[in-house]
C-alpha cells in the first residue's frame, strides 16, 4: 500500500481512477457523480492510504471542523462504500476502525496521469444528478424481499417520487432526526424532542413546506444520502445536525444540506447553558429560517405550540419529551412521564393533553367494560383541564374530539372539536387524518379523502396513512386509484403488522373484483393468526369451494365469535353470503361488546349491500350515525355490477 501523496496525484486501484486535480472518479470507465464532500473524504482517505484517519482530523480537513454529526459523516462513507462497489462487513477499499476513523486499505496502483476531461462534461453541481442504477437496485431490493410472497411478483414496482423542481427546493425542508451525542442512550428523547420542536417551529414560516415526524424520522441511521432522501419527501433542503448535553451545559450543531446535490449551505453551532434551552430552541428555528430565506406567517409559535411548560418548568419539559418519547413505539409507557410531568407542573396544558390522549388509547385498545369508563372518566377530567389551563390549544380539541368519538360516539361533538383543531393547526397536521377517519365514520367519503390526501402530503411515508386512503378509494368504487395506492405503500418501509394489513387489503381488492383465487392466495401470505383467518374466510365466500367457505366461517364461530372485534368479522362474512339475519345479529353482539363495528359500517362495502334493510336504519339511529342512505360509500353490489359494466 501506498502512502501519502500529493495534493494533486493520481490514483488507480482496481477498476477505479481519481484525478484528485479536478475532482473526478472513474468506475469502470464511467464517470462517477460524487458530491463534493465525498470526494473530498475519499481523497483524505488516499493522501494517507495505509494509515487510520481519524474522525475529527476527516473533519478538519473537509469540513474545516465545523460542527457536524457522525451521521453525516456515516453517510458519505456509505455513499463512497456503494459507489466503489465496497462492502462494510468484508471491505476491500476502506475499512472502519471502530471508536476510531477509517482506513483506506486497497493496493494502490503506481502514479498515473491525470485523466482526460470526459468528452461530454459532467452536469453541474447544482442541478439533480440522476442515478438509474439507483432505480435498479432499489427494485433488485424490493423483488428479493417479495419473493416470498408469489403474489407480489405479480405488482409493478413502486416509483419513488421525483427530485423536486426548484420551485420547491426553495419552500420545502424535512428535519431529520438530531443525532444524540451525549454518550447515554437514555438521552435519545431530548433530541428527538428538539427535532420535533425545530418541525413544529419551522411550520409557522410562510410557504414553507415542512414534512412531519413520522416520514423524516425514518432517515435516523444516516444510510441513504441527500438526493435520495429529497427524492423520497420531496423536498429540496434537509436540516440535520446533533445534541449533546454534558452536565449544565448543552451543544447543538445544526446544519441545511441541499437536497439537488448534497451541499451543505449552511451549518453553525450553538453552546448555551441548559437553563436557557427554550431561547436556544427559538434561536435555531430563527437562524434556520434565515438560511431557508422564510419568514414568519405571523409569530413564532409560543409554548403551547411548541410543547414547552409555559412556567419555564424544565424537570417537567424533560418529562413530557419522554412521553412523546415512548408515543410511537409504546404508547401506554408514555402515560407514566406525561402524569409526572403535570405533577412537576400541575398549569402544564400539553402534559394534560397528551395524557388524556394516551389514556383513551389505552382504553380503546386494552379495555372494556367497567376498566374502560373509569379510564374514559379520567380522560375526561385530564382533557378538561388542559382547555381550561389553554383554550387555545388545537391539538387539544382534537384529543377531546378523539375521545368523544371513542368512548361516548358522540359523533356531531367530536366533529365540531376537530373543526376547532382543524383552524388552528398546519394544512399538513396529523389532526388531518384524525379528522379524515371521523368523516369516513359518517360516511363522509369525498371530504375524508381531501383530509387524507392532507395528511399524506405532511408525512409521505407513513404506511398506514395510504391504507386508510386505499379504504377510502375502495369503497367509493375507485379500484384502480386503490391498487395504485397499494402499489405506492409496497414501497414503503413496512412493519410486520402493517405487512399484514397490507395483504388483508390486497385480498379485499381482489374480493371487490370478484378474484376469488387471487384474494384467497393474498390472504395466505399473512403471518397465521386471528387476521389471517378472517381474510381467508372473507376469500372463500366468493369462491366455489363451499364445503371450505363453510368450514372458515365455523372456524371464526368457534375461535372468535366471543373475541373484541370478533362479531364484526363474523358479520362481514355474512354479508358476503347474503345472509342479513346473521349479519345483524352479529352487529348487534359487537355493539353489545363496544366492538370496532360502528366506526365502519358506513363505509363497509359489504355491510353496504343491506343499505335498504330497515334494521340498518335502526342500528345506525341508535349509535347515532347517519341513516345508511346517507352513506357516500357504494356497495359491493354496486362496485361489482359498475365492473361488469366496463
Amino acid at each position: 500500500m501506498g502512502k501519502a501523496r500529493a495534493a494533486d496525484s493520481s490514483y488507480r486501484f482496481g477498476d477505479v481512477e481519481v484525478d484528485a486535480r479536478r475532482r473526478r472518479v472513474v468506475r469502470a470507465g464511467q464517470d462517477v457523480p460524487l458530491e463534493p464532500k465525498a470526494c473530498a473524504v475519499l481523497l483524505e482517505l488516499l493522501h494517507q492510504a495505509g494509515d487510520v484517519v481519524t474522525r475529527d482530523a476527516l473533519l478538519d480537513a473537509v469540513w474545516g471542523h465545523r460542527h457536524v454529526t457522525p451521521a453525516v459523516l456515516n453517510r458519505i462513507i456509505a455513499i463512497l462504500r456503494r459507489e466503489l462497489g465496497d462492502d462494510a462487513d468484508h471491505p476491500r477499499w476502506i475499512r472502519t476502525v471502530h471508536g476510531i476513523g477509517y482506513e483506506f486499505i486497497g493496493a494502490l496502483e503506481a502514479p498515473v496521469e491525470p485523466l482526460e476531461p470526459p468528452l461530454v462534461s459532467s452536469p453541474p453541481r447544482s442541478q439533480p444528478v440522476r442515478r438509474p442504477w439507483l432505480a435498479v437496485s432499489w427494485a433488485l431490493a424490493l423483488l428479493a424481499a417479495v419473493a416470498a410472497v408469489a403474489s407480489w411478483m405479480l405488482w409493478p414496482r413502486a416509483r419513488l417520487p421525483p427530485v423536486v423542481d426548484a420551485s420547491a427546493a426553495r419552500n420545502s425542508v424535512a428535519v431529520l432526526p438530531l443525532a444524540n451525542l451525549s454518550g447515554n442512550p437514555e438521552q435519545r428523547f431530548l433530541s428527538d424532542g428538539l427535532s420535533d420542536s425545530l418541525i413544529t417551529t419551522l411550520s409557522q414560516f410562510e410557504g414553507l413546506k415542512v414534512i412531519g415526524r413520522g416520514s423524516s424520522f425514518q432517515f435516523r441511521d444516516g444510510r441513504e444520502d441527500a438526493r435520495t432522501i429529497g427524492a423520497r419527501l420531496g423536498v429540496g433542503h434537509l436540516v440535520e445536525g446533533s445534541v449533546q448535553r454534558a452536565g449544565d451545559n448543552l451543544r447543538i450543531g445544526i446544519e441545511v444540506v441541499r437536497t439537488g446535490d448534497g451541499v451543505t449551505v449552511w451549518t453553525q453551532r450553538f453552546d448555551r447553558p441548559y437553563k436557557d434551552l427554550f431561547a436556544l430552541q427559538d434561536e435555531v428555528a430563527l437562524a434556520v429560517a434565515g438560511a431557508l430565506q422564510v419568514r414568519l406567517l405571523h409569530r413564532m409559535p409560543g409554548a403551547v405550540e411548541t410543547g414547552r411548560p409555559a412556567s419555564g418548568n424544565l424537570e417537567a419539559y424533560a418529562a413530557y419529551l419522554r412521553g412523546t418519547d415512548y408515543m410511537l413505539d409504546d404508547p401506554d409507557k408514555a402515560i407514566e412521564p406525561f402524569a409526572l410531568a403535570t405533577r412537576l407542573d400541575p398549569d402544564y396544558a400539553q402534559a394534560w393533553s397528551w395524557l388524556a390522549f394516551v389514556r383513551t388509547q389505552h382504553a380503546r385498545g386494552t379495555q372494556s367494560g367497567e376498566a374502560a369508563r373509569t379510564a374514559y372518566a379520567q380522560a375526561r377530567r385530564e382533557i378538561d383541564t388542559a382547555l381550561r389551563l389553554q383554550p387555545d390549544f388545537g391539538q387539544a380539541h382534537a384529543i377531546r374530539a378523539n375521545l368523544l368519538a371513542a368512548a361516548d360516539h358522540d359523533w356531531n361533538s367530536a366533529l365540531a372539536e376537530f373543526r376547532k383543531a382543524l383552524s388552528q393547526v398546519s394544512d399538513t397536521d396529523p389532526t388531518h387524518g384524525a379528522v379524515s377517519r371521523l368523516l369516513a365514520t359518517l360516511g363522509r367519503i369525498r371530504e375524508a379523502t381531501v383530509e387524507r390526501h392532507k395528511y399524506i402530503d405532511g408525512d409521505p411515508l407513513a404506511a398506514f396513512a395510504r391504507g386508510y386512503l386505499f379504504e377510502l378509494l375502495a369503497c367509493a368504487g375507485r379500484l384502480d386509484e386503490a391498487e395504485a395506492t397499494l402499489r405506492e405503500m409496497a414501497g414503503l418501509d413496512l412493519s410486520a403488522n402493517t405487512r399484514d394489513w397490507f395483504a388483508t387489503q390486497r385480498s379485499y381488492l381482489a374480493i371487490l373484483r370478484g378474484e376469488a383465487a387471487a384474494s384467497r392466495r393474498e390472504a395466505e401470505t399473512m403471518a397465521a393468526g386471528t387476521w389471517r383467518d378472517r381474510a381467508i374466510a372473507l376469500a372463500l365466500q366468493i369462491g366455489d369451494e363451499r364445503a371450505a367457505a363453510d368450514a372458515a366461517l365455523q372456524h371464526l364461530l368457534d375461535s372468535q365469535g366471543e373475541i373484541r372485534g370478533g362479531a364484526y368479522a363474523i358479520a362481514r362474512v355474512y354479508a358476503l353470503r347474503g345472509d342479513a339475519d346473521q349479519v345483524f345479529e352479529w352487529l348487534r353482539r359487537d355493539r353489545d361488546r363496544d366492538g370496532p363495528g360502528v366506526h365502519f359500517v358506513l363505509f363497509d362495502s359489504l355491510l353496504l349491500r343491506f343499505r335498504d334493510d330497515p334494521r340498518f336504519a335502526a342500528y345506525c339511529k341508535e349509535a347515532g350515525l347517519p341513516p345508511p342512505e346517507a352513506s357516500e360509500a357504494l356497495s359491493f353490489d354496486v362496485i361489482r355490477t359498475s365492473l361488469a359494466r366496463r
